[in-house]
């Protein structure tokens, strides 16, 4: 070790004593390159040589200094020069700073891995909360997730069409594709196809039924969300959407926040439909005795791009064995939005 270069010449007086029995004498102390020397005063003859690192300061903070070889045999050395104790201790706080501090990479290394684990589990955890409360939620919780995001829906799109006649047939056409655990509503405005909420409810716009001339077409949108449905539960990504806290509070009182799923209704209607495989689609078709022409015409007036659903339409040589609708019924479906 080297003394610091701005201490190299440093002198001061200082009182040495050499064993706890002894007397203290006058010396001059001399710091030097890696030792503190220790000379008689006035004659300059060397008494002893201390190390600086192993030299201690026995009472911190109290003035005048004493100092100690670290020996533990009782040498003292008292100074009261401040530039000298500024100099021993600097070179102190330099050799701890040099010396290994297993603790303190150990503390480093424990503190990381807990920053990445609880990093890990900020990360995993919402994803697992959601996935657990969508497989846990009763049926009426999952209706009543689906009725606020209708609730939201009706912000931009109007209350759900509910003359009565149109209303008493709507649940026929529901019963007929949907069964008894779901329903169908008709949005006024704002929705061009169909879209589908937790709890088995699918929404379709008013164009699909006032627009055709059969139920076949807004038949055929009903049986297409439900088939995306089947696919990928709507559950989840409502309830990332809606946030760790109110699915936590969802799962926990089984009540659905007022607000958790304000702004939910806009981003369904601006999502586009996920496509669907013709195969399992044919046979959503087949199933409900639905033909798929008239729905695959609707999509692309053209046909070019629904060509497999209009080529493999499962009535397209003779009509389904029952009809989806009475001409009266389809009539007084039609009417469902009337004012």
């Amino acid at each position: 070790m080297t003394a610091l270069s701005e201490y190299q010449r440093l002198e001061c007086p200082g009182l040495w004593r050499e064993s706890p029995q002894a007397q203290r004498r006058d010396v001059i102390v001399t710091f030097g390159d890696a030792t503190i020397i220790l000379r008689e005063s006035p004659s300059e003859r060397a008494l002893t040589h201390w190390s600086l690192p192993a030299v201690i300061r026995l009472n911190p903070g109290k003035m005048p200094a004493l100092f100690g070889p670290g020996s533990g045999e009782g040498e003292e050395l008292e100074i009261d020069d401040e530039t000298m104790i500024a100099a021993i201790t600097k070179v102190h706080a330099i050799i701890a700073a040099r010396r290994p501090h297993p603790g303190r990479l150990r503390g480093v290394l424990l503190l990381t891995a807990a920053g990445v684990m609880l990093a890990g589990a900020l990360l995993w955890l919402p994803g697992a909360l959601i996935a657990h409360t969508a497989r846990v939620l009763p049926a009426t919780t999952r209706s009543e997730v689906g009725q606020a995001i209708l609730g939201d829906l009706q912000r931009l799109t109007g209350s759900p069409c509910a003359a009565p006649d149109g209303a008493a047939v709507l649940q026929t056409f529901s019963d007929r594709l949907i069964g008894g655990t779901g329903h169908i509503v008709v949005l006024p405005e704002g929705l061009k196809g169909a879209l589908h909420v937790p709890g088995n409810t699918i929404a379709i716009g008013r164009a699909l039924i006032e627009n055709h001339d059969t139920p076949e077409v807004s038949a055929g949108f009903v049986l297409a969300e439900r088939q995306r449905a089947a696919l990928t539960d709507p559950l989840p990504p409502a309830l990332r959407y809606a946030g760790f806290r109110a699915v936590f509070h969802i799962l926990t009182t089984g009540e659905v926040p007022a607000d958790a799923f304000r702004g939910y209704g806009e981003t369904l209607l601006k999502a586009d439909p996920t496509p669907l495989d013709p195969g399992a689609l044919l046979k959503r078709f087949a199933d409900a005795g639905v033909g798929s022409s008239a729905y695959a015409y609707t999509l692309d007036p053209s046909g070019e791009t629904t060509l497999p659903l209009i080529e493999a339409d499962p009535f397209g040589d003779a009509p389904p064995p029952q009809p989806l609708l009475t001409d009266t019924d389809w009539v007084a479906l039609q009417g469902i939005c009337a004012s």
